[in-house]
């Protein structure tokens, strides 16, 4: 099946009334709650490394995520709010530097505004009416060892004129496994079949053709799934199925990890990570529509730029 170009939204999107503000709870709570759980088993695998690989970082103590809450700002730094309804909304950074996890965020957020005229022309529903809600959780995890992929996770619920749901999770092996590859698309697989049996070939096309460096001319990762704009007309099912994206993530990486995390690495191996991690810099920076909509949309810079690295290098 062919995917909706990834320069703009698809035409088809079918019309609704605004969803109910018990729909955008739902949405905002369940973010702060997968955040919750996924921070909890983050720092349990911190707990656990022992061995040359513990020892090889000293006394680094396990690591513990530091929560720091901010508030919306305007295109001008004051914050967001005006006479016409705008509440401008906030997040909550959840970072951890760790012994395994070298660069961890998991970010909620839930923002609500008005879009500029030329960005509303990109957006479902707001070229009509220009003002939004969006809620979500992002997730990019970035290890000391080289041998344990990185990984990106996030959901989404967006309200316009219109309102759907998107997210995704992909893979970023430095060194690619066939095993961790086949464990991590099978999770993933398993939650689109529980829904529509359509869903995963859609959804993992989307992934491989969304996750691609085009100047490069070659993919990010080992893929996963990608959705955006899925409104079926039953929120209840979109809801359940976005959910299961969440729960899917929590069985398929941990795993992965602690596999791992133990192995032995080589300078060399470590050389051949930060130029992957500057591949990863690249899309993040040049493509990424989450880091164009947090932006364009009054988020805070450090909260959206968190995916970034904290090390990387180029030849």
């Amino acid at each position: 099946m062919s995917m909706p170009p990834m320069s703009m939204p698809p035409e088809n999107l079918p019309d609704e009334s605004l969803p109910d503000e018990d729909r955008k709870a739902r949405a905002a709570a369940w973010s702060a709650q997968l955040r919750d759980r996924i921070c909890a088993a983050f720092e349990a695998i911190e707990d656990e490394l022992t061995g040359p690989n513990a020892e090889r970082i000293g006394e680094v103590a396990p690591g513990r995520f530091e929560r720091t809450a901010w508030e919306r700002c305007g295109p001008e730094g004051d914050l967001a709010g005006d006479s016409e309804g705008d509440s401008g909304g906030g997040g909550v950074m959840a970072i951890m530097r760790g012994r395994v996890f070298e660069k961890v965020g998991v970010n909620i957020s839930t923002v609500s505004g008005r879009f500029s005229p030329e960005f509303a022309k990109q957006i479902p529903g707001a070229e009509e009416d220009p003002a939004f809600w969006a809620s979500g959780i992002s997730l990019v995890a970035h290890l000391r060892s080289p041998l344990v992929p990185a990984v990106h996770m996030n959901t989404r619920y967006i309200v316009t004129s219109k309102a759907w749901f998107g997210g995704g999770a992909d893979l970023n092996p430095m060194f690619p496994d066939d095993a961790d590859t086949a464990a991590f698309h099978g999770a993933f697989q398993a939650a689109c079949d529980r829904h529509d049996p359509d869903y995963y070939p859609r959804f993992k096309a989307w992934c491989d053709e969304y996750f691609f460096i085009k100047h490069r001319g070659e993919a990010r990762g080992v893929g996963g799934i990608f959705f955006d704009y899925l409104d079926s007309g039953d929120w209840d099912a979109d809801f359940a199925f976005t959910r299961d994206v969440g729960q899917a993530f929590l069985e398929a990486y941990p795993p992965l990890v602690r596999r791992h995390m133990a192995e032995p690495w080589t300078e060399d191996q470590r050389r051949h990570q930060l130029v992957k991690r500057g591949r990863y810099t690249e899309f993040n920076l040049l493509y990424d529509r989450g880091t164009k909509f947090g932006l364009m949309t009054g988020g805070n810079p450090e909260a959206i730029l968190m995916s970034l690295p904290p090390e990387a290098a180029w030849p």
